[in-house]
């Protein structure tokens, strides 16, 4: 039988994963990609770089493998989400650098009334909070502020796209250009109940409708990849945003199943069904997947910074000299003498919703030494997770009894522990953590017919490792009111 192909392209790195027909990884290949910074909160990255990375991991993990492309069922894309590029609908090269998901440029365009004035119907239409994380107002600033954007964009000249589309347009030579509804459900301009673009908000946000991607299912046929890249052409059975990806990776495809992706930011997915939940604490409704035209949704929780903390630590402060680093420092003390991390290097996402936040490292002493401060930057990311824990219960969803994680950080077993400590409920790890390629990967071998149905994910989704509750439960809320403390002064001192 046929492999597996699954393109992951990432904040920080561009993915190729092959596997076969039983979740097994044969190979893969990374490469990192950049970002810049121009200014305080902007967030930006080379499109062409994303492109080039990602066709050169897919050549890569080919050759690694020994496989030809003849070789392969199917391909699925996955990438992150609300990341925003505009391009030139004839030569594909973009009007702009992309701007990220974590970029916080358009924050005053978010408090003019205009947009103020509608936010209860844009959250009401959307699912989502008026915030810079979506690529509404990304794309608005794109055709404001680059010249001749606006009226090249009017006459059909420019297209935009989340990674997904812009990655499959390149690959299919400019013959598709789509996205999932996963991804459209990210944007910011996307009816959930329609499950169509909203003539409504586009006009809220001048963005001519002719610019945008048609919507299809998560596994659908999104057409081949053209034959010069590989000397065959391989069928596109699926697109999907990272955190949906991961979702079904992990095989929570029944209502009130959900996961943690510890990835550059921290992303809470439950798995509601058919069940279209409004979120009354800030938490984000989306589509969890869409497929033969059946829509499942989720409540999602987004926090911006997480493995990117120990990025910080290791290229900025230079205080560890590789992530794995963190795992032992924390173990060498038994709590963090008071001292908090609030990493909102780019703002603070859900519950807070505080774009204008900057992080803080509080309650330091003269004795306070790396092992505190990156032992406080571990905890920062599960006292985050708890906050979302906590909201997604008071919107009504079923308790969660266990929780599932994967991504980067889910190899770090204190860290693993310590969130089962503090979220009172025990934490499951596949044997496998590249969930949101392998969830891809699925979804084009169900649209390749490889799969019947979504049940037989899960059967190949098992947890390896268990970490269970052993924390008394005045620590906990000790912990856990020294953060909620913290957050408050950074929120207070942006205000």
């Amino acid at each position: 039988m046929g492999y597996l192909l699954a393109l992951d392209q990432g904040t920080t790195s561009s993915r190729a994963i092959i596997f076969n027909h039983h979740a097994k990884l044969i190979a893969a290949h990374q490469i990192e990609i950049a970002q810049s910074h121009p200014q305080d909160g902007w967030v930006e990255q080379d499109p062409m770089e994303i492109w080039s990375t990602s066709l050169s991991c897919l050549q890569q993990v080919l050759k690694k493998s020994q496989l030809s492309a003849t070789h392969v069922t199917a391909l699925g894309i996955t990438n992150q989400r609300e990341t925003t590029i505009v391009w030139d609908k004839v030569t594909g090269l973009p009007i702009y650098p992309a701007i990220v998901w974590q970029d916080r440029r358009t924050a005053t365009m978010c408090l003019e009334p205009r947009l103020q004035d509608q936010a209860s119907l844009i959250q009401q239409k959307t699912g989502l909070i008026l915030d810079p994380y979506f690529s509404a107002t990304k794309v608005a600033w794109l055709l404001k502020n680059v010249p001749s954007a606006k009226t090249r964009a009017q006459q059909g000249q420019l297209l935009f796209g989340t990674v997904d589309s812009y990655l499959l347009w390149h690959l299919t030579k400019g013959l598709k250009h789509c996205t999932d509804a996963t991804n459209a459900s990210r944007t910011m301009l996307f009816n959930l109940e329609t499950q169509d673009w909203d003539d409504e908000l586009l006009k809220l946000f001048e963005i001519p409708r002719q610019m945008l991607p048609t919507i299809l299912n998560s596994a659908d046929n999104f057409g081949v990849v053209a034959k010069d890249f590989f000397q065959a052409e391989i069928p596109i059975g699926a697109m999907i945003g990272d955190q949906q990806a991961a979702l079904i990776g992990q095989g929570c495809v029944k209502p009130g199943e959900s996961k943690v992706t510890f990835g550059t930011g921290a992303f809470l997915l439950v798995n509601t069904g058919d069940q279209l939940i409004r979120s009354k604490h800030k938490l984000l409704t989306t589509v969890a997947y869409k497929i033969h035209d059946e829509v499942m949704y989720g409540l999602e929780g987004s926090i911006f910074s997480a493995g990117i903390i120990m990025k910080w630590l290791r290229d900025e402060l230079k205080i560890i000299h590789n992530v794995a680093d963190s795992e032992a420092l924390a173990r060498q003390i038994d709590d963090t003498g008071n001292v908090y991390l609030v990493p909102a290097f780019t703002g603070l996402g859900a519950p807070y919703w505080s774009p204008q936040a900057r992080g803080a490292l509080v309650g330091l002493k003269l004795d306070t030494g790396v092992a505190q401060i990156v032992r406080a930057s571990l905890e920062a990311v599960v006292y985050q997770t708890k906050d979302l824990l906590s909201c997604i219960a008071q919107d009504g969803v079923k308790k969660i009894m266990t929780l599932r994680v994967d991504g980067g950080m889910a190899v770090n077993h204190w860290l693993l522990q310590f969130l089962a400590d503090m979220l009172n409920i025990p934490i499951e790890r596949p044997k496998m953590v590249e969930s949101s390629a392998w969830g891809c990967a699925f979804l084009a071998g169900l649209q390749a017919n490889i799969f019947n149905n979504l049940k037989q994910v899960k059967a190949l989704s098992p947890a390896a490792s268990h970490f269970n509750v052993s924390m008394d439960t005045k620590v906990r809320e000790k912990f856990y009111q020294g953060w909620k403390q913290a957050i408050q002064n950074v929120i207070a001192f942006s205000d």
